[in-house]
């Protein structure tokens, strides 16, 4: 039997009350059940014993849970949770946590935080990687046992690669001597966050309710202390339905500690080596940690004039800013924050000169797991501040004022204005290659993106999915100059993030009145579809359009590559990598989840009209969704 199908019927009680039956019955004397008859004669019937008559027509004995439980363990639980401010827990129902569930839908009035009805852990632990990406702070997600650990796992990978932090309890029951047969035995573990130790930046299973208190206040300022990472805590079962001790029981208060700015005098070197360079390059990677790291990063590159890579995992530097952009010539210095793999094959050929310096500062270097390899290749760094790089930026800021003089301030204004020329030209070819194949159908990414922005651009809105796969057309278009306008990607590159994600960053938006846009790749949602009947359930207000392009295009371009390397012709590429045959209409599936779908729209007149209908629906708070067959990148 499926996974699924086993817990369905785990949950509708029918395995556990089978296992309570049966345990009832052990109890009683023994009885001697009726055998079938060998020969069609039937005997006379045998007088049932008074044992046999009450197993028949008594009902069967109370179990010690059937007891009323004034002030349950999880009531406690709710207090903690209600102490660290979360405002919602995605969760896809299960046995492990059933006391905390209904805790907090009837103690804590389903109010911070919100039940929100997932159809997948995946999709749960998704959804609040895409939140906490928008609101800055962690969502908490549940998960039933080792299975729903197990089909989260894939998210929680991401988001420690994203450097993201979600909070995750998962129910566990611990103690064997009280565990019932059946089901539940198969849901356990001694040691359940084994499974996603290496990808976790702290877990613990509390063993009472005071220990739980204290590792949930440690848990939430250790997720949120640069790098920032998902963090659980496994709860056991009979700890939830317990009743609370006599004793009162402390909360400890949360206080979160000041992130770690760099040393002054590595700060001192590195203001003196960025006033002196000639051609210096900014490479911002997960700098922007709140809004105001966008606005420390555009004071240092004026100050600088200095040529700012916003990269592609937040906003760090508004895209039309004059100085955005890789520059021009070969840089004699660069300055890389919170970036990743800096290091190894694969870099930008001809943009370092060959004796140009490197500075780093990275959250990083205070942490890392070996196991995973996420780290990546090491880069070769002159100046390596190990401190969080949005902290460090106002005692570098502070420096580079310090020791700029009057004719150095002259000489840098100089090159801005040829970087702002640079940055002008480099638009001027995004809008000129924008316009190529506009009216081809299958319909173009860039016409996709121009058409969507025409609508938006006057709104307070915010890109909630990935750029990587639509060829970063509305970095290339689009005004992004906002923290909340676009979250970046996956973080582990992994499939199943995209509509989960977009669904979080939309409902943590939505309070803020702001309009939600997923460009939603076709491949991604086919994992778990069912976040759309979330989205509705919820009334979270998100315009999801379709790059339906039929299938995995990297892949169909992985195997073509391949195919060439081996001089075997491309002409089979799309085998095993390809949604056709029967295509997939995304609108019905909308519609089935009972939300407004529209589409396949693949004419691109058709295009626009169906966007104005849609954000119609959007801007009174549904979600909605158009189908659009797509060229491929």
């Amino acid at each position: 039997m499926a996974k699924s199908a086993k817990r369905s019927v785990d949950r509708r009680g029918f395995l556990r009350g089978a296992a309570v039956g049966a345990a009832a019955l052990a109890t009683q004397p023994s009885v001697a059940f009726p055998q079938q008859p060998e020969s069609p004669v039937r005997p006379a019937p045998a007088t049932p014993s008074s044992a046999q008559l009450g197993a028949d027509t008594e009902a069967v004995p109370s179990s010690s849970r059937s007891r009323i439980v004034e002030h349950p363990g999880s009531d406690f639980m709710v207090d903690v949770i209600k102490a660290l401010g979360f405002e919602y827990a995605a969760a896809n129902p299960g046995s492990s946590f059933e006391g905390l569930h209904e805790s907090i839908i009837n103690y804590g009035d389903n109010k911070m935080p919100e039940l929100l009805t997932c159809c997948h852990e995946e999709s749960s632990v998704a959804m609040a990687h895409g939140y906490a990406k928008i609101e800055g702070k962690p969502m908490l997600a549940l998960v039933h046992g080792n299975i729903g650990l197990q089909h989260a796992s894939m998210a929680i990978y991401n988001a420690y690669a994203d450097r993201v932090p979600v909070y995750i309890i998962a129910g566990n029951f611990r103690d064997a001597g009280v565990r019932p047969n059946g089901v539940n035995w198969y849901h356990s573990a001694q040691d359940m966050a084994a499974m996603v130790r290496d990808f976790v930046k702290w877990d613990d299973e509390p063993a009472s309710l005071s220990a739980f208190a204290e590792s949930a206040v440690r848990a939430y300022k250790i997720a949120m202390t640069p790098p920032a990472e998902p963090v659980l805590l496994v709860v056991d079962h009979d700890m939830q339905l317990k009743a609370m001790p006599q004793a009162t029981v402390r909360i400890p208060r949360l206080t979160m500690p000041s992130f770690p700015a760099g040393d002054q005098s590595a700060v001192r070197d590195a203001a003196r080596l960025l006033v002196a360079a000639e051609n210096p390059q900014i490479n911002a990677g997960r700098l922007a940690r709140t809004p105001n790291g966008i606005a420390l990063l555009v004071e240092l590159a004026e100050l600088l004039q200095a040529a700012v890579n916003g990269g592609g995992d937040r906003v760090n530097f508004p895209s039309r800013h004059p100085l955005a952009g890789n520059g021009s010539g070969q840089a004699d210095l660069i300055l890389n924050l919170e970036v990743q793999g800096g290091g190894g094959p694969g870099g930008p050929a001809g943009t370092r000169a060959p004796n140009a310096k490197t500075i780093s500062i990275s959250a990083l270097d205070l942490y890392i797991k070996s196991n995973l390899q996420d780290f990546q290749h090491m880069a070769d760094v002159d100046l390596a501040i190990a401190a969080d790089a949005e902290a460090t930026l106002p005692a570098l800021i502070e420096e580079v004022k310090r020791q700029l003089t009057a004719d150095r301030k002259r000489a840098l204004q100089d090159r801005g204005a040829k970087l702002a020329e640079v940055h002008a030209q480099v638009r001027g070819v995004a809008k000129e290659g924008a316009a190529n194949g506009w009216d081809a159908s299958p319909i173009s990414l860039a016409r996709l993106s121009a058409e969507l922005w025409a609508q938006i651009r006057n709104d307070d809105w915010s890109l909630v999915s990935w750029q990587g796969f639509i060829s970063g057309w509305p970095g290339r278009l689009w005004n992004i100059d906002k923290h909340h306008q676009y979250i970046g990607g996956q973080g582990a590159g992994a499939m199943g993030y995209g509509a989960p994600a977009a669904v979080g960053a939309a409902l943590a938006n939505r309070k803020h009145g702001r309009l939600s846009i997923n460009i939603q790749t076709d491949g991604d949602l086919n994992y778990a579809p069912g976040v759309l009947w979330t989205a509705v359930h919820h009334k979270i207000p998100l315009l999801t359009v379709m790059h339906n392009n039929r299938g995995y295009h990297q892949e169909v371009m992985f195997v073509q590559r391949m195919a060439s390397e081996r001089n075997r012709g491309a002409d089979r590429a799309h085998i095993g990598t390809t949604l056709r045959e029967p295509n997939i209409d995304y609108a019905k599936m909308a519609q089935a989840y009972g939300m407004h779908g529209e589409g396949p729209i693949a004419d691109p007149k058709d295009l626009a009209p169906a966007v104005k209908r849609a954000l119609e629906l959007v801007r009174k708070g549904e979600p909605a969704l158009i189908d659009v067959v797509t060229q491929p990148r």
